[in-house]
């Protein structure tokens, strides 16, 4: 293959380009003194599969100057004359830092033109210290190759000294810098110490799907930036690079260029499935109201996540989004609007803490899912080894340093890698259905305060069966007085350790008095079993659907498994309440009306 720096070419009016590959066409533009060249490792990849098309930007590489007071708009028709001249139609176009500016100025400026958009490392409403460094650097340029100015530049960008395995990139940022034309670069240079405002109030008329992605270690051109970019554009998404600088592009091309591939990869089949969408189609519209129910009939716990924002100030909200990812290395998740406040706190941050809530945390978790003024003086914390908050009661804590912030729709997927942990034994809080679930009556409360002589059952399910002990009287589920423990051979405990069952148990599932004697108490969990390996002539796997057929000796047991075939069925559980004869079927979830937590992911990103 031809090296890509030569492959340049002119277009009528002085623009010079690098065109490479064939597919679909995509237009990359390049930063604040780079040419196209700097665009060789995109080039070289993506070829194959895409028509590639760097531009020197006015100012740069072989392209004539831009006007003395140049506005973006002058960079924006340089390229669209450029996309005339080729004779293409719509792209898909990607920027690196000014360029991404410029990209912006295309996409809004000629929509249709643009089929997707990739902002790499792109400056949006500087702080105002940050902005005016920027201007006094614009303000200080020197000559040609000013070798103090280029090596302040190489600094920022690389580190002081530059990280050997950074010193080809650097190189090469180098060598662009020493061959720029110093006019054209201090021209560009003072509009993009200004532009980083210009698109504030527009960002919301992107059209087309939008990138913004940085390195988390990007001072100039931050994450919190990208963020609130990618939150303003209807279709933009956010992803930071963990350990990534501002020349991302060429410090670490493979992983970027995959990226930007697989965005577009993405963008182009979300464009094509609409393609096919018949707008005369009956097809009933998505209820999104009714798939947020759907979302909510899943069981979770409740967690309170935390962080320290960049002031230092302790943030945090609730919800029921977290899961596992690895156990090597020790990944997890959560999920945050991307329309909360907090948004941009959690998605810049350095790391995050998830507290798993225990049932008496209930108002914690409403707390920290409101817009109260201070939620952290309604709990005890304290800083964990990264920093971030650890609250006080939690069933679990997870301090994490951030993996990787995922761009998921309309929320960010925050992957955290663990460095610390701690749990106890406390009961935890649940959520379902838009309600907080206390299983109620744990086991640990039922040893030690049930009446004597309390029977205590369970319904253990493995795969679709349920397991009885077949005797002579009939079918019985497991059963003991009390819940006892392994060595208590009269208790529910002792009988399936007796037979070797290795049994789990759960929620509650039923309670009930005699009718006769109101004394006599029994109690029934659900739970999960192995399949056991004794050979114990008793015991019987049933299928739910054939517990009708069995002959259980004790109706009210028969009873109660009626139900839970019902129940089973319809995924509604509750828990039984009454005497053998007569009682009711209370929810498992009970509303908790202080508490406003939606279905489905459960947060508000206040602090």
């Amino acid at each position: 293959m031809a090296d890509a720096a030569t492959m340049r070419s002119k277009a009528p009016g002085g623009t010079g380009f690098i065109r490479a590959g064939s597919g679909a066409p995509v237009l990359l533009i390049h930063g604040v003194g780079m040419d196209a060249a700097i665009w060789q490792p995109q080039i070289a990849a993506m070829q194959d599969r895409f028509d590639v098309i760097a531009v020197d930007m006015l100012g740069h590489g072989a392209s004539p100057l831009p006007l003395e007071n140049a506005g973006l708009s002058d960079f924006a028709e340089q390229a669209i004359r450029l996309l005339d001249h080729l004779g293409l139609d719509r792209v898909a176009v990607v920027g690196h830092s000014m360029g991404a500016l410029v990209a912006q100025e295309i996409a809004l400026r000629a929509p249709a033109r643009v089929s997707a958009l990739v902002c790499l490392n792109a400056v949006f409403r500087r702080p105002p210290d940050l902005a005016q460094a920027v201007r006094e650097r614009a303000a200080a340029l020197g000559g040609p190759g000013d070798p103090s100015a280029i090596a302040a530049t190489i600094a920022r960008w690389f580190g002081n000294p530059v990280p050997p395995g950074l010193s080809d990139a650097a190189a090469t940022a180098r060598a662009a810098l020493e061959s720029v034309d110093a006019q054209g670069y201090a021209r560009t240079y003072r509009l993009f110490a200004s532009a980083d405002t210009a698109h504030a109030d527009r960002l919301a008329d992107l059209t087309a799907p939008a990138l913004f992605m940085t390195g988390s270690e990007d001072r100039n051109s931050t994450p919190a930036m990208s963020a609130a970019m990618a939150r303003l554009a209807p279709a933009g998404r956010c992803v930071v690079l963990s350990g990534e600088k501002h020349m991302m592009t060429i410090a670490s091309p493979q992983k970027v260029t995959q990226r930007i591939t697989a965005f577009l990869d993405q963008a182009t089949a979300v464009q094509s499935e609409a393609a096919k969408v018949d707008p005369s189609s009956d097809a009933p519209a998505f209820d999104a109201m009714e798939f947020r129910r759907a979302l909510g009939s899943f069981l979770t716990g409740v967690t309170i996540v935390t962080t320290i924002d960049e002031a230092g100030d302790a943030r945090g909200f609730t919800a029921n989004s977290f899961t596992s990812v690895s156990l090597e290395p020790p990944l997890v998740l959560v999920c945050i609007a991307k329309k909360a406040l907090g948004h941009q706190a959690f998605s810049t941050s350095r790391g995050f803490a998830i507290n798993i809530l225990s049932e008496a945390q209930k108002a914690a978790s409403g707390i920290f899912a409101s817009k109260a003024a201070d939620k952290f003086a309604s709990v005890a914390w304290r800083s964990g080894q990264t920093g971030n908050p650890l609250i006080d009661g939690s069933v679990a804590v997870f301090d994490c340093g951030m993996e990787q912030l995922v761009d998921a729709g309309d929320h960010s997927i925050l992957i955290g890698r663990v460095r610390d942990f701690s749990h106890n034994g406390a009961q935890p809080l649940g959520y379902c259905r838009g309600a907080y679930v206390t299983p109620g009556l744990s086991q640990e409360a039922l040893a030690a305060a049930a009446p004597p002589g309390t029977e205590v059952g369970a319904i253990l399910e493995n795969e679709g069966r349920v397991l009885f002990f077949e005797t002579a009287e009939g079918y019985q589920l497991p059963a003991g007085r009390g819940l006892g423990a392994a060595n208590d051979a009269r208790s529910l405990r002792g009988k399936l350790a007796a037979k070797a069952i290795d049994a789990e148990l759960g929620f509650l599932y039923a309670v009930w008095d005699d009718a006769t004697d109101a004394s006599q108490t029994h109690v029934y969990y659900r739970g999960t079993v192995d399949a056991p390996v004794s050979g114990d002539g008793q015991i019987r796997f049933v299928e739910i659907e054939r517990i009708s057929e069995l002959n259980i000796a004790d109706p009210a047991v028969s009873s109660m498994l009626a139900r839970y075939a019902r129940e089973r069925t319809e995924d509604t559980f509750g828990v039984y309440v009454g005497n053998e004869v007569e009682g009711e079927v209370r929810p498992l979830a009970k509303p908790a009306p202080s508490a406003p937590i939606h279905s489905g992911p459960i947060h508000s990103g206040q602090r």
